[in-house]
């Protein structure tokens, strides 16, 4: 869709991008719609700080291990403040499931992106019996 809008007598063209066409490449911080960021803009929301999709809600906090938040380090010494969620409909999940190194005992982790900006937000963990959990970097997200 273009638009017109008049700035000191001369138009300005705006093309409207949709998120939605494969292939299609957005500006890193481009906010395609004011209104988006305010749909569902309400306390429960937890968002990705790089783009600011609803990522999970604070309703989806839980405990693992006692606790939901848990300070971890990965083999290279990077360490990561996670909390716990039981899902996160704004993730997106890559790579083969694996056993090593995980911060569970009992479950192996895949990498969890943001599906809008791609943002590494931390990582699903899922056990043989089926019970799987989300332990977000917390320093990566935005909100209560």
């Amino acid at each position: 869709m273009i638009e017109s809008i008049p700035i000191d007598s001369r138009p300005i063209r705006l093309l409207r991008i949709p998120s939605d066409i494969p292939g299609g490449v957005t500006p890193e911080g481009f906010v395609e719609d004011e209104a988006e960021l305010k749909a569902g803009d309400d306390e429960e929301s937890i968002r990705c700080r790089q783009c600011h999709q609803v990522i999970t809600r604070s309703s989806e906090r839980i405990e693992i291990q006692g606790s939901h938040q848990h300070t971890f380090a990965n083999p290279h010494g990077i360490v990561f403040n996670i909390g716990c969620f039981r899902s996160c409909s704004g993730c997106g999940y890559i790579g083969p499931a694996s056993g090593e190194f995980t911060w569970f005992r009992g479950f192996s982790w895949r990498i969890a992106i943001c599906s809008k900006c791609l943002t590494h937000l931390g990582w699903l963990f899922a056990s043989r019996g089926n019970q799987s959990f989300n332990g977000l970097i917390l320093d990566r997200l935005i909100g209560p």
